[in-house]
């Protein structure tokens, strides 16, 4: 039995601390900072702010006056310098015409709903010394009067003139995130991007703290929508008592309608925030990732009615502060409601003190259980997260940007964007920690200079470089495991990966990586008779130079009743996953993390995707068949044949006393414009020489120019040992081969 995990977390990026660029500050700059800045793989980069009180930028300090700080332990400074980018600087206006849209359609009818943005094509790259000012606009869900507030402070930001400083894009995050303008220079672009974007009408998110929140503690007996329900209770209870039990027994029903009466509101809240928190983190994300392998110091400008932090989106949102300081783009966090007639954390003061009076003032002993306690007490918790400020604040100072709140100017404070953009202090440091335990490493800066304030990113998690591979907020303790001297293996797993050369994708590639449930700790909560699991399956694929090509991964948080969780840990995790790989021979290397015992275990195969196209005969990897089943859904899955779906042996021993037989699979491509039907030669190889070869007959390709093909081998005549099933395959062209490898035992 396979265990089929849930993926009950949204994936989200997190920061990995060593960025690989280049130079990044004009050659133009003060003697003391001729230096080129040198960054290296085992290096940190951080852009320093530095402002005085008036909030003008200090450009007068050395290397010297500079103290970094790494988990409080003082660092070296390896590279320093001073970037200042003038209009000099300024990239050339966009070539005229239409830029190409984001998306197929006209992106002028209507916003679309698409993946990470880029630079429109037709527009200048940047230097590679000085890097781009490059500034996203992104409108989260507004109120009217917010979105308003924030076209006004947008339009006011990109001002009058008539060319932009830098790239500017504009996006809005609704329950998907849209592109509607793409990074242009256009300011004609920009100033209609912004328009559409305060034209846009948003999904409706109530905060749980406004409102009518406060109606919960004061609901009077036959105000509530279950009025006609209580009454029939009430009805049942007087027939069967004196009339003082009746009036005790309507006053508790009373109490039971409102206690329910808050808790699906509360349950509902609850809900209704996360689904927020993840759209926002998730638009955020998307923004953040575009944005990272352009050099320079990026921004985005958020326009925000707040960001609140229920529990399950908190490591979501690390992750968007973690990816925006691994990325070097700083938020600029602006609370869109502007200056607000009453504090959110007056609202927050008011429920949790509302719902102390309503202990106090309930003695029935529905509202004494310790049950009732606890979840009181989570409630007020959960409530302290509600401050819609708290996000917007936190995400501003953890990645060197800057809060605006509690005005109704906004525009004004925006206009030092660009003067922080472009100029700053780059410094790099190589960490005396070199050790990739995955652990966030905190970042302190600070100069011997009285009276300047700071913006730095503040940290960064200690995992080997990925390349251009985002890093999940999961993956970091499982990377550490994965670039450990010795290979950890503390369960059993199996790892294999196959290649579909379909046409328009070519490198189709599937990973599998395969482990027993026992191997996981299942954590009881026997007082609501669940269970719970963390773990993680992380999936590095390298090229023969050793450097990452692709990343794959999931986290799985199972949930279960607590009845099953024996039938739970009989059953087996499958990880699958699919990537696009160019022609080359790679090395997959798979790690599975338990995070509630740190158990670990790293296994690898190697993988190679032939250079062929769609011109010439193709055949898949070959398939040894571990079972497969029937089922109703249609999907693309190269493993689905017909209505039967086939499951992967990924390295398992074949068992002669169980199995008479073993079933393989692959798929043959016929040429473009091929008529004919290919021949196909069966080999069995043991020990480099061959005991058994079989000419079999091919059906004519489907339509889509498919031979799928699937059988079994008998195993009568095999004697335990390690065969080579090799499949070759010729049409008038030539002839290509593939094969893999099985094991039988007795």
């Amino acid at each position: 039995m396979r265990l089929l995990a849930r993926n009950l977390l949204v994936f989200v990026l997190i920061a990995s601390p060593f960025p690989s660029v280049s130079s990044q500050t004009p050659e133009h700059s003060s003697q003391q900072n001729e230096q080129k800045i040198r960054i290296s793989s085992a290096e940190v980069l951080l852009d320093v702010v530095v402002k005085d009180k008036k909030g003008r930028p200090v450009t007068d300090l050395t290397a010297e006056d500079f103290e970094i700080s790494e988990d409080g332990i003082g660092q070296s400074i390896e590279s320093f310098k001073l970037v200042t980018r003038g209009p000099a600087n300024r990239p050339a206006k966009a070539d005229e015409g239409k830029p190409p849209a984001p998306s197929s359609g006209n992106p002028s009818a209507e916003t679309k709903s698409v993946g990470a943005p880029k630079l429109t094509p037709v527009e200048r790259r940047p230097d590679p010394e000085v890097g781009v000012n490059v500034v996203a606009l992104v409108f989260d869900r507004l109120s009217p009067d917010s979105r308003r507030r924030a076209y006004d402070a947008a339009m006011s930001y990109v001002g009058e003139n008539n060319e932009l400083s830098g790239f500017a894009g504009v996006f809005a995050i609704n329950l998907s995130l849209n592109i509607v303008q793409n990074y242009t220079t256009d300011i004609g672009l920009v100033k209609k991007g912004i328009e559409k974007a305060g034209a846009l009408a948003s999904a409706s998110f109530n905060s749980g703290n406004s409102g009518d929140s406060g109606s919960l503690s004061t609901t009077q007996p036959g105000t509530t929508d279950n009025s006609a329900a209580r009454d029939a209770i009430i009805s049942a209870a007087q027939s069967g008592g004196a009339a003082a039990g009746s009036a005790a027994g309507a006053a508790s029903v009373d109490q039971q309608f409102q206690v329910m009466q808050q808790r699906a509101r509360e349950t509902f809240e609850v809900l209704q925030r996360d689904q927020q928190g993840f759209a926002t983190t998730n638009g955020l994300l998307a923004i953040v990732n575009s944005m990272r392998r352009l050099p320079g110091r990026k921004a985005i400008i958020f326009f925000s009615d707040g960001i609140a932090i229920p529990p399950s989106v908190q490591q979501h949102f690390r992750s968007v502060v973690n990816a925006a300081n691994r990325a070097n783009v700083s938020v600029y966090a602006v609370d869109a409601a502007g200056l607000r007639t009453e504090s959110p954390l007056k609202e927050t003061r008011d429920e949790i003190n509302a719902r102390a009076r309503q202990r106090l003032d309930n003695s029935d002993k529905l509202m004494r259980t310790p049950e009732a306690l606890t979840k009181g007490l989570e409630r007020n918790e959960d409530l302290l997260n509600l401050n819609p400020q708290n996000g917007l604040l936190q995400l501003a100072l953890e990645t060197g940007g800057e809060f605006i709140g509690d005005t109704n100017k906004i525009g004004t404070k925006l206009k030092q964007i660009d003067e922080e953009l472009s100029t700053y202090f780059l410094v790099t440091y190589s960490p005396k920690n070199q050790n990739y335990d995955g652990k966030f490493r905190n970042v302190a800066v600070k100069v011997k200079r009285s009276g300047v304030d700071l913006q730095f990113r503040r940290g960064y998690y200690a995992v080997p470089p990925l390349g251009n591979s985002p890093l999940f907020y999961y993956e970091a303790p499982a990377l550490a495991v994965l670039n450990a001297p010795a290979r950890q293996k503390d369960f059993p797993i199996l790892v294999n990966s196959l290649n579909f050369p379909e046409s328009e994708r070519l490198g189709r590639t599937a990973v599998e990586v395969e482990a027993p449930a026992t191997a996981f700790t299942f954590a009881p909560d026997h007082e609501k008779k669940v269970y719970t699991t963390d773990f993680s399956v992380v999936v590095l694929i390298k090229d023969q130079s050793k450097q990452i090509v692709d990343k794959l991964s999931h986290h799985y948080s199972l949930l279960g009743p607590l009845g099953s969780i024996n039938a739970a840990k009989k059953g087996k995790i499958l990880f699958y996953r699919e990537t696009n790989l160019p022609p080359g021979k790679y090395d997959v290397e798979a790690v599975v993390f338990d995070a509630l015992s740190n158990k670990a275990s790293v296994n690898r195969c190697a993988l190679e995707i032939p250079s062929v196209d769609e011109n010439n005969l193709r055949m898949s990897s070959v398939v040894i068949i571990q079972r497969a089943e029937q089922v109703k859904e249609k999907s693309d899955s190269p493993f689905l044949i017909g209505e039967v779906l086939v499951y992967p042996n990924l390295g398992e021993p074949v068992s002669k006393s169980v199995n008479k037989q073993v079933g393989f699979y692959f798929t043959i491509y016929s040429a473009t414009g091929s008529n004919g039907t290919p021949k196909l030669l069966l080999e069995v190889f043991q020990g480099g020489k061959s005991v058994a070869k079989v000419p079999l007959k091919l059906t004519p390709p489907d339509e889509k120019g498919r031979i799928q093909y699937a059988s079994a081998l008998p195993l009568d005549s095999l004697g335990p040992g390690t065969y080579e099933l090799r499949v070759s395959v010729s049409d008038a062209k030539g002839t290509i081969s593939r094969s893999t490898a099985f094991t039988l035992e007795p």
